[in-house]
């Protein structure tokens, strides 16, 4: 017995310090931003092997799914719950004038997408919420999304209304502002938090080094709410 609980009591610290360590990797990144430095953002605890270099971080306790309603690119408001309730969903924020970034995450998930079944592509959800609602009117955001894929859903509205949905899924998101070149930017959190279907919790969460082949081996495990 005391063997098992030593081994149990092991077992939790090796879980925790892997936490750590896989949780100071997330960042917080500008798009385009002029210096290329990031700092540290810890997101959440999660449940990695410290050794591993999968893209995808499990998380021990998954996050709530923002009760928020924004704006889609028809102009018509968007219950985020209600809308992809019971669906696999993946959600993003990041701009439309995003020069690496944004534009290469959602190709990615784009290239992925394509290559489920019909019948898992229809239950999939890929929703981009705008962290630059000045610039990404519904027109812009659709006329974007369009050359990533039709149908991506994409989201803008009252920039603080935003900035605390997705601070409830510990991604920091700051006001767009001037670079040294005069460029706007948005400094925003990367990561693409996945949403089961089974519970509607964010329990997975990918960095902006995950590849269209990550996600693709990935997504048929997502769209049935399994681990990756």
């Amino acid at each position: 017995m005391r063997t098992t609980l030593l081994a149990r009591r092991l077992r939790k610290q090796s879980l925790l310090a892997a936490s750590l360590l896989a949780a100071a990797s997330l960042t917080l990144t500008a798009c385009g931003g002029s210096d290329g430095k990031k700092d540290d953002a810890t997101v959440a605890d999660v449940s990695v092997d410290s050794g591993s270099q999968k893209p995808a971080t499990v998380l021990d306790q998954p996050f709530t799914k923002p009760d928020v309603v924004l704006t889609d690119t028809a102009g018509k408001k968007y219950d985020l719950r209600k809308e992809t309730a019971g669906k696999p969903t993946l959600l993003y924020f990041g701009y439309t004038n995003c020069p690496d970034v944004c534009p290469l995450t959602m190709s990615n998930i784009a290239v992925a997408a394509k290559k489920l079944p019909a019948a898992e592509r229809q239950k999939l959800r890929v929703v981009f919420v705008t962290t630059d609602p000045e610039r990404d009117t519904p027109k812009a955001l659709g006329s974007w999304l369009k050359g990533q894929d039709p149908d991506f859903t994409g989201l803008t509205g009252d920039f603080d209304t935003i900035q605390a949905s997705a601070r409830k899924l510990g991604i920091s998101i700051e006001p767009p502002h001037k670079d040294k070149e005069g460029k706007t930017v948005s400094t925003h959190g990367t990561q693409v938090v996945a949403f089961s279907p089974k519970t509607d919790k964010g329990y997975v969460l990918y960095g902006e080094e995950a590849t269209a082949q990550d996600y693709t081996k990935d997504l048929p495990k997502l769209v049935q709410g399994r681990t990756p």
